[in-house]
């Protein structure tokens, strides 16, 4: 026979996953706090929504309902006295003539009406004489205390059941149970014909890898996907999904289980549809201060579960349709940076209508409007970070390495002034405005694509923010090198993958299925977490901004990081490179050196002017030498070692070409 193969018990049971002992929520401090403060409020809101209604709603109902429950009472002590439960069954033996049975139940009945009528009499004498002292004998304390206690006892024993005493305090949204059952049958009707011919055999065709369970506002469930079937070809069928388990387009979220295979999805079906969950309160609103080198708080996800984006080290890019909330996730932001007192602001708002004037007294440079001259201000901003990009680079290249042993900005590096090597966050919002622009975009594209490529780890970040994402206004070397994504409603799958990456509308990643108007402020955010991940960003409205920018303002003053505009002083503007690249490269390849590594050029650059070119590598000359015409290509030539390799560099022939045609070009001009 032959030996079969696979893993044994022992690597199943290794390999099988464990349910938490614990629930996450009381693992987690955040949730826990989330929890048990709802459970407050909840208990709160019910007795201060009964207290209310006790003296002017439910104490007069009872007075009122008082008699009824007195008779009510006095009918139910009679019929007890006089043994009123026994007489059906008397009278149905009696219509069967069993005499002997009839006789008895009437001895019994005898006995009882005797005891009872005697503790009848005994308990009305006596109330009879309470009811005298408390007349004529008893205090006026007791009198109310009794009075009160009647009133409640006779009213409650007075109320009707179809009108109960109190009303609700809180209303249980009815949702329902989600069932294996109606999983399977929605999957069913998806349109997935493995899954449908399974179904229609008897079978269930798709099998689920643990029970559906409750997780947050709504269920979980974990399901293998038949073979070959994959979690976007279900994603692309969301809508059919939402309508097999009658639900709302926004309760039905179809994920992939990053820790498992490709046919692995869960499937979560909230409660409420995310678009009416209301304004999401920024975790950071009233916060005094913020690392910008931690999370910054962003939005929930479907799940009610916090979202957020790490800052150093990544570039932002924001895009959507108009009226979508894409300035109010720039704003949150902006927000998370303007906390860090350490953090040097640069905003640009290139649609002139004063999203973020309110952060502009915390800000190193600052602009707000559409005309050229402040698209001119935006683009010499992106001159001036390029050169503070290569400054930074000669800078923590001189660090000791027991300080920067990475060569990446800490904490720790950003906290000594001395280096300014601080955190600086540059806003473009509306960028489509300057990429675009005749005059200024593709100097200014060429400039962004640089500080994206190597400011991150340098300290400088750029939060990019766009209502029109095409080629032109959103250079492919942009859109291309952006870390983190946040995309609202988007008109198409061109527009779709601009912002979030090529092939993420074919891999289900679609921000083109939100909805226009309903489903404004959710969105796709993509980098931040391991998979892309629906958002609702939290929403900042101008006063709660306002009161951001003079929490951040009173940090600066106090901590001394006030410059640039903040402090009433004109920044500056570049006013282009004060050296000649071309002519600095030809300076450093003779003309005997007909091909030469751009490594070497680097290091020679490096050598000429170090406040310029200092930490240049092989790829900075590559990415500035492009835009002269000048392309790389494979060159031959020995290594320090004596060995014989190609690298990528550049012909003097093409070098020599460029700097005659530019010159000629400026002749003419």
């Amino acid at each position: 026979m032959p030996t079969v193969s696979g893993p044994g018990l022992l690597d199943r049971v290794k390999n099988s996953r464990r349910l938490d002992v614990i629930p996450v929520w009381m693992k987690s401090g955040a949730e826990f706090k989330d929890a048990m403060g709802w459970l407050g409020g909840h208990v709160w809101h019910t007795f201060a929504f009964h207290a209310v209604r006790v003296p002017f709603l439910y104490g007069p109902k009872l007075v009122v309902r008082s008699p009824r429950g007195l008779f009510n009472t006095l009918g139910k002590v009679g019929r007890w006295a006089v043994d009123t439960e026994g007489e059906p069954l008397r009278q149905a033996e009696a219509r069967r003539e069993n005499s002997e049975l009839y006789l008895k139940l009437s001895k019994q009945r005898d006995r009882r009406v005797r005891l009872r009528m005697l503790l009848t009499i005994l308990g009305a004498l006596a109330t009879l004489g309470g009811v005298l002292y408390l007349v004529y004998g008893a205090g006026q304390v007791a009198q109310v205390i009794a009075a009160t206690l009647a009133v409640f006892g006779f009213g409650y024993a007075g109320v009707p059941a179809d009108a109960p005493l109190s009303a609700r305090a809180v209303i249980k949204t009815e949702v329902q149970k989600l069932t294996s059952d109606i999983v399977v049958k929605a999957m069913a009707s998806i349109g997935i014909g493995q899954i449908a011919s399974a179904v229609a055999k008897g079978h269930d065709g798709i099998r689920f890898a643990s029970p559906i369970t409750r997780e947050g506002p709504g269920w979980r469930a974990d399901i293998d996907l038949p073979l070959g079937v994959t979690v976007s070809d279900v994603a692309d069928r969301r809508a059919r999904l939402a309508s097999g388990l009658r639900r709302p387009l926004g309760c039905v979220w179809p994920d992939a289980d990053p820790n498992e295979h490709e046919g692995r999805l869960i499937l979560w079906v909230g409660d409420r549809d995310l678009s009416k969950a209301g304004i999401v309160k920024w975790q950071l609103v009233n916060a005094a201060r913020h690392d910008i080198f931690k999370r910054n708080p962003f939005g929930i996800d479907p799940r009610g579960r916090d979202q957020s984006v790490p800052m150093i080290q990544h570039n932002v890019l924001v895009g959507s349709l108009p009226g979508q909330g894409k300035t109010s996730a720039v704003r949150v932001l902006a927000c998370g940076a303007a906390l860090d007192p350490s953090v040097e602001l640069w905003l640009h708002e290139n649609k002139g209508t004063g999203d973020l004037d309110a952060l502009e007294w915390v800000s190193h440079r600052f602009i707000s409007g559409i005309d050229d001259d402040s698209i001119k201000y935006a683009a010499d901003s992106l001159k001036l970070l390029r050169e503070d990009v290569m400054r930074r680079a000669s800078a923590i290249k001189k660090l000791p390495r027991d300080l920067c042993p990475d060569k990446r900005i800490t904490r720790q590096i950003a906290d000594k002034r001395s280096l300014k090597l601080w955190p600086l966050v540059a806003v473009f919002d509306e960028c489509q405005n300057l990429f675009a622009h005749p005059k200024y975009g593709k100097q200014a594209g060429e400039d962004a694509e640089f500080i994206i490529k190597l400011g991150r780890a340098l300290g400088v970040m750029l939060i990019l923010a766009t209502q029109r994402p095409d080629k032109d206004s959103l250079p492919t070397g942009i859109s291309g090198n952006v870390s983190i994504r946040y995309c609202l409603k988007v008109a198409g799958q061109v527009e779709n993958d601009m912002i979030l990456g090529t092939s993420s509308y074919k891999n289900g990643v679609r921000a083109t299925q939100f909805r226009p108007e309903i489903d404004a402020g959710n969105g796709y955010l993509k980098g931040a977490t391991t998979l892309p991940v629906v958002v609702r960003a939290a929403y900042l409205d101008t006063p709660a901004t306002e009161n951001i920018a003079q929490r951040a303002l009173a940090l600066r003053k106090a901590e001394g990081t006030l410059s640039g505009h903040a402090l009433g002083e004109e920044v500056e503007s570049s006013k282009g490179p004060s050296y000649d690249l071309l002519a600095d490269v030809a300076a450093v390849v003779p003309v005997s050196e007909e091909r030469v590594w751009n490594e070497r050029i680097a290091a020679r650059l490096a050598e000429l002017r170090p406040e310029v070119y200092g930490g240049w590598k092989g790829e900075n000359v590559t990415s500035a030498l492009k835009p002269h015409g000048i392309k790389t290509t494979g060159v031959a030539g020995m290594t320090d070692d004596g060995d014989r390799t190609t690298r990528r560099g550049i012909v003097r022939a093409d070098l020599t070409k460029a700097i005659a045609e530019r010159d000629r070009n400026a002749g003419a001009a």
